[in-house]
């Protein structure tokens, strides 16, 4: 089959760009990925199934690996927790190529991978306790079983993801896809339930006001997310981009613009009812603040001293985006009594009362009209035009891209 394999360097390797090129765009001509023919998957077991990729969406984390977009991450921790060489790839919607006796599907059915390599799929027996409370992402088991060390599909080196034509899948990484729901719309279904997650484990106070920083995919999902299922609480989205101001806009967010911090911080607190206050030097900040929630899909130093600055006391900053650090002043957090959360992925979540797979839960919301993800899905590519592909994410201010994928169909 073809894949595109990180861990192996293009030969040729590309003509390298000017000197005076962007930074992403010269990781982007030396990063180690190409596209070649590699080994069919073959089932793993009797609960496996090998998938026929149709779409696969380029997560964030995807784009960070390819693009070598973190400074200074040297000694991140999750490199403990990989394998080589990576067929990337973990938002996939796929058909049943072939299917073991108790793999819970059929060959030509059509699914969306929940990627977690968590104990089930690993052949550990008993379960963790996060796996079984249905915290799959927190798995204590990801270095164990019969699969090399892999958090999720596409970072194990086997368990390939859908950067490719075929993919192996456990019956737990199997959810079936309506036949009314297309794939344009059934490929959201990973950035959904992330949000999803992030939302639901620190839901806003009714009537509350709430900021979700970042309007990519997992911003936007956030938005509609708070749009749809709490509907009293005030929802201001932060959009670099014109598209993507536009999508929140649509989504009945009210939008603003991350620069300059300074006046987006007065703005905020404008629209919330904070008061500002200045210090000697540097960026105001609000006491009283207003905002009971910030939904950093971002992550960097200047949204988390944004979020600090412009939050109520004691109110809470979820992290469900990440990107390299660096100095903050963040002062505000021991002073505001702030809660920061951390928000790792998705799993059996709990919406209106009902616990079910985050995933089941998008696609009947769906079903139900009460989420609508139109113009999310921006551009799609062949795999061979991977480097197109990444050149559009690079250039999002000038091509209008929020979500990108590769359609194999």
């Amino acid at each position: 089959m073809k894949a595109l394999v990180f861990g192996d360097f293009p030969d040729p390797m590309p003509p390298p760009p000017a000197d005076d090129a962007p930074r992403l765009v010269k990781h982007l001509a030396s990063t180690p990925m190409q596209l070649r023919d590699v080994p069919d998957p073959e089932l793993r077991g009797p609960d496996w199934a090998v998938l026929r990729t149709r779409l696969t969406g380029i997560c964030g984390s995807d784009t960070k690996q390819v693009l070598m977009d973190f400074e200074g991450a040297a000694d991140s921790p999750m490199t403990a927790f990989i394998s080589f060489p990576q067929v990337l790839g973990h938002e996939v919607v796929a058909t049943v190529e072939e299917a073991g006796p108790e793999a819970g599907v059929r060959a030509g059915q059509r699914v969306v991978l929940n990627p977690w390599l968590s104990c089930e799929v690993r052949g550990i027996d008993p379960c963790c306790p996060p796996c079984e409370a249905g915290d799959f992402s927190l798995c204590w088991r990801f270095l164990d079983g019969s699969l090399r060390p892999g958090i999720h599909t596409g970072n194990s080196a086997d368990a390939t993801g859908g950067f490719a034509e075929l993919l192996p899948a456990h019956r737990r990484m199997m959810v079936p896809v309506p036949d009314d729901v297309p794939d344009e719309v059934a490929v959201l279904a990973d950035p959904f339930s992330v949000a999803l997650h992030a939302v639901t484990r620190t839901p806003p106070p009714r009537r509350g006001r709430v900021v979700v920083y970042g309007a990519g995919a997992l911003g936007t999902c956030a938005t509609a997310i708070l749009r749809a299922l709490y509907p009293e609480v005030r929802v201001a989205t932060v959009a670099r981009w014109d598209a993507q101001e536009a999508l929140a806009a649509d989504l009945g967010a009210v939008t603003f613009s991350p620069e300059p911090r300074e006046q987006l911080i007065e703005e905020l607190a404008v629209w919330s009812g904070g008061v500002l206050r200045s210090p000697w030097e540097g960026l105001p900040i609000t006491w009283p603040g207003q905002i009971d929630v910030v939904y950093d899909t971002v992550g960097a130093p200047e949204t988390l001293e944004v979020g600090l600055r412009v939050l109520a006391g004691r109110g809470s900053i979820v992290q469900l985006g990440l990107s390299s650090m660096d100095r903050c002043e963040w002062t505000p957090w021991y002073f505001k009594e702030a809660r920061l959360v951390g928000s790792n992925a998705f799993g059996i979540e709990e919406v209106d009362g009902v616990r079910k797979h985050a995933m089941e839960h998008y696609l009947d919301l769906v079903r139900s009209g009460h989420i609508d993800l139109n113009g999310m899905l921006t551009h799609t590519f062949p795999l061979d035009g991977w480097r197109e592909a990444f050149t559009t994410l690079i250039d999002q201010g000038i091509t209008g891209a929020i979500k990108c994928a590769f359609d194999l169909r």
